[in-house]
């Protein structure tokens, strides 16, 4: 009888424990065979449930081009996960349709307290209409990439650091090397001519896109600091030391590789990439030269948010402030994953990386492409207003005016 007794206790005990456990759903895009994927599995989410106990973590792996049909087919089911990595470009659309949680306004005092431990640049992707809707998980930007046995045949002992040497690089790099009259060494190449492409030299110059609370393009992307801008990338390009682009030849890191592109603009993928078709090749990276505006490059990433049909929020929360602690950050560094906080220049996993410290330093300043609803619309007009200068033959000041007119008309319908 006692026995029976124990054991219905122990049954009772057990199933009431199982009842307080919370599930959290979390969709991510880790490639199932990547390194983040098996540290996200095995470890992460295991430590963090071993220390909240009353918590259950579901992953749900989601490849990145489908992540966005199955967002729009949960907005229409009303059905999403708890927690989410979403691309940094989607989060202020999905913020302004109302189903992000607004992070800074829920938990109010943990967000201050963590706030000012962000790289400032991924942090601003969150920020929509006056509120944060996540935080940064992981992060990414563009750095100049340099050949240096290129630059030491050309007499070049470094890098350039400002954009007056820049552009006086690009010219010396730039040659016919084998006297038939056509240039085949260029000083500089890149894959566009859209924002991700563009911005370095934009915000470099001093110019910018939209004004900071986004709300303004007049006055901003046609101001004589953005003219300037793509006034001298046309004008470098149409003298043809900047390599053709969308010509359909080698690519541009293989061009980097091979020794026919001198510089470009590349993320951190760059070596993997570089490394994967060319072992031996030789990697040298620097912060974009600085302009006016200062040394400016884009911010790439994911962000973490949580959606407001969630049924547990401050335990979607805990394991959001999980993932963005110094140690977490750390780990998903030894597998590539670009870190988001302040002040790891100094950690041996951040430190002894070869080439993590130059994209944090250069993240310190990096740009965020505008955190609008619209900005797929805002990237498009950019893109055509600079194809159309450096290759349609339009003046710089009427492509970007026009642009302003464009986004304008966009942007009204968001005041």
């Amino acid at each position: 009888m006692k026995k029976a007794l124990f054991l219905l206790v122990v049954v009772l005990i057990s199933t009431f424990m199982l009842a307080q456990v919370k599930e959290v759903i979390f969709w991510h895009s880790y490639s199932t065979t990547s390194g983040e994927y098996k540290l996200l599995t095995e470890e992460i989410i295991p430590e963090f449930e071993k220390e909240h106990s009353n918590i259950k973590i579901t992953e749900v792996q989601v490849p990145y081009d489908e992540m966005r049909r199955r967002l729009i087919v949960s907005t229409a089911a009303a059905q999403y996960p708890d927690v989410m990595r979403m691309d940094i470009i989607w989060v202020p659309q999905f913020a302004d349709i109302g189903v992000l949680l607004p992070v800074d306004e829920e938990f109010p005092e943990d967000f201050q307290q963590i706030k000012d431990d962000f790289l400032p640049g991924p942090l601003a992707t969150n920020y929509w209409n006056g509120h944060y809707y996540g935080v940064p998980l992981d992060t990414n930007t563009r750095v100049l990439l340099w050949n240096r046995k290129m630059f030491e045949e050309s007499g070049l002992s470094a890098p350039p650091t400002n954009m007056e040497e820049f552009i006086k690089d690009i010219k010396i790099l730039t040659k016919d090397t084998d006297g038939d009259g056509q240039i085949d060494q260029w000083g500089f190449a890149d894959t566009g001519f859209g924002p991700w492409n563009s911005m370095p030299w934009i915000y470099s110059f001093g110019g910018q896109i939209l004004n900071p609370t986004n709300s303004k393009a007049e006055g901003y992307v046609n101001s004589p600091e953005s003219v300037e801008a793509l006034k001298t990338f046309k004008d470098l390009y149409n003298q043809g030391y900047i390599a053709p682009i969308g010509g359909g030849g080698i690519g541009v890191l293989e061009g980097y590789a091979e020794g026919i592109y001198a510089m470009t603009f590349s993320g951190p993928w760059a070596e993997s990439i570089i490394k994967g078709q060319y072992p031996d090749a030789e990697i040298n990276y620097s912060l974009v030269p600085a302009g006016k505006g200062g040394s400016k490059s884009v911010v790439g990433g994911e962000d973490i948010v949580i959606f407001n049909s969630t049924k547990y929020k401050n335990e979607a929360w805990e394991f959001v402030k999980f993932m963005t602690s110094k140690e977490v950050q750390l780990k998903f560094a030894t597998v590539g994953q670009m870190p988001v906080l302040n002040g790891l220049l100094d950690e041996p996993e951040i430190k002894e990386h070869p080439f993590f410290p130059v994209y944090l330093k250069q993240l310190e300043t990096a740009v965020p492409r505008s955190p609008h609803p619209a900005w797929n619309e805002i990237n498009d007009i950019m893109d055509s207003a600079w194809q159309n200068a450096v290759i349609g033959g339009v003046n710089p000041q009427d492509a970007l005016d026009n642009a302003a007119y464009e986004i304008e008309e966009i942007l009204k319908e968001y005041r």
